[in-house]
């Protein structure tokens, strides 16, 4: 991952909207949730979920997926995985398997094929 994406999807986290989408959406796995169920669960209005949707989406947080009227939104397992990756890619002394056990702990196989 490169310097400029990891900014931005840090700048997406960064806001608290943004960051309880996420971490709903972490919680749903393969699920994800339509965009009014998002709404209804954070209390939040719907143009303003919509636009913090969309950074997250740009971010390379989320995708999404239409279905029917509806859109669907999950946690972008890649991308999420390609941000962790970037957290401990030179850790320990540039001897990265030394936090395997950490890579092991955090890491999640869920929404494979759909990342």
């Amino acid at each position: 991952m490169e310097i400029k994406n990891a900014l931005a999807a840090f700048s997406a986290l960064s806001q608290q909207t943004r960051l309880e989408i996420f971490r709903l959406l972490v919680t749903k796995g393969m699920e994800g949730m339509a965009a009014g169920d998002i709404a209804d669960a954070l209390d939040v209005r719907p143009n303003t979920l919509s636009a913090n949707l969309v950074i997250l989406v740009n971010a390379g947080l989320l995708r999404n997926e239409r279905q029917g009227r509806s859109i669907r939104y999950y946690v972008d397992m890649q991308g999420m995985r390609f941000l962790l990756s970037f957290l401990l890619e030179d850790c320990c002394g540039g001897h990265p398997e030394l936090c395997q056990p950490v890579i092991s702990e955090i890491s999640c196989h869920c929404g494979e094929s759909g990342g």
